[in-house]
């Protein structure tokens, strides 16, 4: 009876490995046809797909420097320290004004009070009183030394928190539409290269569409599907991507 049971169980467990192995088989030839589809339908249209890119360095020609002002204040003196931070604020648009950014290029957001958290209960409520200000100009020289500078402020009492510079190329739409010209150049000389492996020469291009536009700071390797802009460095590359179609002949 035991070897009967041993038998039986052996039996099973060589049916489910031949399943096994059937069901392999069936990936394997799927994956083969689906590949073979793959290329004939390029070899019936005679057309060879390829991307292309093109990258050129660009200078920043306008930044962006944003600036926070910020006091503590218990809920009885919030009035008498947002008149201080309001001096604060006052002082590092004086300081900007100095430094030769236009009065238009000054934006003073509104005043905003923030109750500060306490894990005691019984404590005073404290808030946190801060105003924003965001500088702005065509130099971006300018906005770099700015943001170097804008420290001194503190032998003076007022108690800044500055963000990092943005950098930013007011030409950048210019450079994009030159790039995909050569980003197309670029895929015609791949083409080529694909092609003459299999005794077959490029011909006229089919069609042809844009990637996205990568901003990266110098050396850089940060690329996004969606495409990328970095403001950290005055320095930048550019780099734009096209998917071209030429005939094969």
């Amino acid at each position: 009876m035991e070897r009967s049971l041993t038998d039986k169980a052996l039996s099973e467990q060589r049916g489910m490995v031949g399943a096994a192995v059937v069901l392999a088989l069936g990936l394997i030839t799927a994956a083969t046809i689906g590949a073979y589809t793959f290329y004939t339908v390029h070899t019936l249209d005679n057309t060879l797909a390829v991307t292309g890119s093109a990258m050129q360095t660009a200078t920043a020609d306008s930044g962006k420097l944003t600036v926070s002002v910020s006091r503590s204040a218990l809920e009885t003196t919030i009035p008498n320290v947002q008149a201080r931070v309001s001096d604060d604020t006052q002082a590092v648009v004086k300081f900007f004004g100095d430094a030769g950014i236009a009065a238009d290029q000054i934006l003073v957001n509104p005043v905003s009070v923030d109750q500060e958290y306490s894990s005691d209960a019984n404590a005073p409520r404290r808030y946190t009183i801060r105003q924003q200000i965001v500088a702005q100009s065509d130099d971006a020289e300018a906005i770099d030394k700015l943001s170097k500078n804008i420290g001194s402020l503190s032998a003076k009492g007022v108690i800044v928190s500055v963000n990092p510079p943005e950098y930013y190329i007011s030409m950048l739409p210019q450079i994009r539409i030159a790039l995909i010209g050569k980003a197309v150049q670029d895929a015609r000389a791949r083409a080529m290269e694909i092609a003459s492996s299999t005794d077959r020469k490029v011909g006229a291009l089919q069609s042809a569409s844009s990637g996205v536009v990568q901003v990266m700071a110098p050396n850089s390797v940060n690329v996004a599907d969606y495409g990328s802009y970095d403001t950290s460095t005055i320095e930048k590359q550019v780099m734009v991507t096209a998917r071209a179609v030429f005939l094969l002949r």
